[in-house]
């Protein structure tokens, strides 16, 4: 996947490049892997990566393999496998990923879904999210 320290010009899988110069509006689908460093705004979907760049705008819901996001986005996010974010991304929008790494300076507002695999019932959670679970010390000792 894509690496910020890692030139892009060198990635040969790269199938499109969206320069910073570009406006982009409508429906995008794509196969390969996709560059974006100019604003996008619609719909994208590719099945392999994708990267927004620093100066990047994205008013679009994405779909992807694998993303890498240093710009804004302005919409949902569905990730198959791994969403990396960067410290200069501004994030309006929910977020499914199977992995996600965000970096300390990224501004992030949505809804976070990652699947749980391994979950039995003794691990449950309360119903009501703002329910008080109370915890004895004797507990805590015992896990």
């Amino acid at each position: 996947m894509f690496s910020k320290n890692q030139p892009t010009q060198n990635h040969k899988s790269i199938e499109t490049i969206i320069g910073p110069s570009v406006k982009v509006q409508g429906d995008f689908q794509g196969e390969g892997d996709l560059v974006i460093e100019g604003i996008l705004m619609g719909s994208l979907e590719t099945k392999n990566n994708l990267k927004v760049g620093q100066n990047a705008i994205v008013e679009a819901g994405i779909k992807a393999n694998n993303a890498f996001i240093s710009g804004k986005v302005k919409g949902n996010i569905s990730v198959k496998g791994k969403l990396e974010i960067t410290g200069t991304a501004i994030v309006l929008g929910d977020i499914k990923a199977q992995i996600l790494s965000i970096e300390s300076g990224a501004l992030l507002k949505g809804n976070i879904n990652m699947p749980v695999s391994k979950f039995s019932a003794q691990d449950e959670l309360p119903v009501n999210p703002t329910e008080e679970v109370e915890v004895s010390v004797e507990e805590v000792e015992e896990k």
